[in-house]
C-alpha cells in the first residue's frame, strides 16, 4: 500500500481550513496530519505530526495573545532546515511581486492566491505534485513573480546548473541527498532547484533535466543508453 500525503494546515480562519479539508480528504492519497490557526503553534504540530506538506497562510497571527503576524521569511527556511523532506506550499490573498519573490527566495515550493478557483478545485493534485518535488503557482502569482526576471537572469547560474547536473545524474536522489553531495543546506538546494524550474518553465525535477538536456545546458543521456532502456 503506498504511503499516504500527509498535509499539515496554517490558517486563521477555520471555514477556509474546512474547505482545504474537504477537498483534500476526497483524494485517498491524501491524509491531514494536523490543522493549526497561530503560527507560534506550528513547530510543536511538525514535531508531533509528521508532515509531507505544509499549506501556509502568509499572514497569520504569532498566537491568540499576539495578533502580530507571524514572521514566515524567517519560518520557512528553518523549517526546511529542522524538515528536509518538508514541501512548503504558501497561500495567500496578497498578489504582491516582492512577497512572492521573497517567499519563493526562501524556499517555498509555490505561491497560491485565496481568489484562484481553478487551483482550489484541484488542490489535491496540486499537492501530491508538490510532495514529489514539483511548484505550482496561480496563474496571476506566476505572471507576477516572472516579471522581475530580465532576460539576462533568464540564465542558468552555475550553482543552479550544478543542481541539475547531479540531478539528471542521480534522479532518485531526495533533497537531502543532493544538499549532502552539494555541501549545502536542503533548503538552498530547493532554492537553486526551483529557479531553474522557473527559468526553464517547467514545474518538476524530471522535466527541468529533461529540457537542460534538450537544451545542451548540462549532459544528456548517451545515444546507447537510451536505447537499451526503450
Amino acid at each position: 500500500m503506498t504511503q499516504k500525503i500527509r498535509v499539515t494546515i496554517l490558517d486563521d480562519h477555520q471555514n477556509i481550513i474546512d474547505g482545504y479539508v474537504f477537498r483534500l480528504t476526497a483524494n485517498p492519497q491524501i491524509e491531514i496530519a494536523a490543522t493549526i490557526n497561530f503560527g507560534e503553534e506550528l513547530e510543536p504540530a511538525l514535531a508531533e505530526h509528521p508532515t509531507d506538506v505544509l499549506l501556509l497562510d502568509v499572514n497569520v497571527p504569532a498566537s491568540a495573545d499576539n495578533p502580530n503576524p507571524y514572521p514566515i521569511l524567517h519560518a520557512i527556511p528553518r523549517l526546511l532546515q529542522i524538515y528536509g523532506k518538508l514541501s512548503i506550499l504558501v497561500i495567500s490573498m496578497y498578489a504582491e511581486r516582492g512577497l512572492i519573490r521573497a517567499v519563493m527566495e526562501a524556499g517555498a515550493s509555490g505561491y497560491i492566491l485565496k481568489d484562484d478557483q481553478t487551483t482550489a478545485r484541484d488542490l489535491a493534485s496540486v499537492v501530491l505534485s508538490v510532495a514529489a518535488g514539483g511548484i505550482h503557482f496561480s496563474q496571476k502569482a506566476y505572471e507576477i513573480y516572472s516579471t522581475h526576471l530580465s532576460k539576462e537572469n533568464m540564465l542558468l547560474t552555475t550553482r543552479q546548473l550544478e543542481a541539475l547536473s547531479l540531478s539528471g545524474a542521480y534522479p532518485n536522489y531526495s533533497t537531502a541527498e543532493l544538499a549532502n553531495r552539494m555541501s549545502v543546506s536542503n533548503s538552498t538546494v530547493r532554492n537553486l532547484l526551483s529557479a531553474a524550474y522557473m527559468k526553464l518553465n517547467v514545474s518538476n525535477r524530471a522535466a527541468a533535466i529533461a529540457k537542460a538536456q534538450q537544451l545542451g545546458l548540462i549532459t544528456p543521456l548517451q545515444p546507447s543508453f537510451q536505447k537499451q532502456t526503450n
